[in-house]
């Protein structure tokens, strides 16, 4: 089984997050593995663990695109257990929308295909920084697969995969023939940390940098030039202002329920 799992390198949530550039562009100078990229890997790492693993042929390939520091997402991924890493890195990228992002991904999975085929696509529920959900349904379009989204089960019997999506109020089991692309949820598993053995093997893989010329995509067709969105202006959020304290002089329900209605909140 070969499944490639989207990885995706993401500023961390504990720091600050600026704009840089005539672009807007995110500034990924501290980053970390996207969170919610970490159970993709840990989903593909199961399913191909209950067939055997690598031994058995069993491939869990890491994707990641993005300027140079973006391949410590794909090393983690190794550390964590995925058997080889891609790096999609290229300067006409930089600005990229859902819609040029999921066009150069598509043509590196097709490359990576190239002879033996990808059986699955993993992905997270959405990237911390962009919180769009939009590539994972975006790429199945371009590559022409079945779709199942916000999985919180998976299961692959054969030629079929299983998965359940749970709701506010309800769950649905669906079914897709593979090959075919999941974006799966936080409720899916428990990501494992890599462990010294991990990360003293992943010393060991191999990373292949592709550039856009080797996936076949030209430049007019990523970047601030193939994106369909663009951000025309960005300014800072204004400080929180301080509250309104209500002094309880006999007449505090009284004073609260008039902020609250000046508030439209009643």
């Amino acid at each position: 089984m070969k499944i490639i799992v989207l990885v995706k390198h993401v500023p961390d949530a504990q720091f600050d997050r600026h704009l840089n550039g005539e672009g807007h562009t995110t500034d990924r100078d501290e980053s970390i593995l996207s969170e919610l990229d970490e159970y993709a890997l840990e989903a593909a790492l199961q399913l191909a663990e209950a067939r055997g693993g690598s031994k058995a042929g069993n491939q869990v390939i890491a994707l990641s695109m993005g300027p140079a520091g973006a391949v410590n997402a794909v090393k983690k991924s190794l550390q964590m257990g995925a058997t080889e890493g891609f790096h999609l890195t290229d300067d006409a990228l930089a600005g990229s929308d859902a819609a040029a992002t999921s066009l150069a991904l598509a043509a590196a999975i097709r490359h990576i295909g190239t002879g033996a085929p990808v059986d699955l696509v993993l992905t997270g529920m959405a990237s911390t920084d962009g919180e769009t959900s939009l590539v994972p349904a975006q790429l199945a379009e371009r590559l022409g697969l079945p779709q199942v989204t916000f999985a919180s089960s998976l299961e692959v019997d054969g030629e079929r995969l299983t998965a359940r999506r749970d709701a506010d109020t309800y769950s649905e089991t669906v079914e897709a023939s593979l090959p075919a692309v999941v974006s799966v949820t936080d409720q899916i598993n428990e990501p494992r940390y890599p462990n010294f053995k991990g990360i003293i093997a992943a010393k060991r893989k191999s990373i292949t940098t592709l550039s856009l010329a080797d996936i076949g995509v030209d430049r007019s067709q990523v970047g601030r030039a193939g994106s369909w969105t663009t951000v025309t202006s960005a300014e800072e959020r204004p400080p929180r202002t301080a509250g309104t304290i209500i002094t309880d002089e006999g007449d505090a329900g009284i004073k609260l329920v008039d902020f609250l209605a000046a508030q439209k909140l009643l």
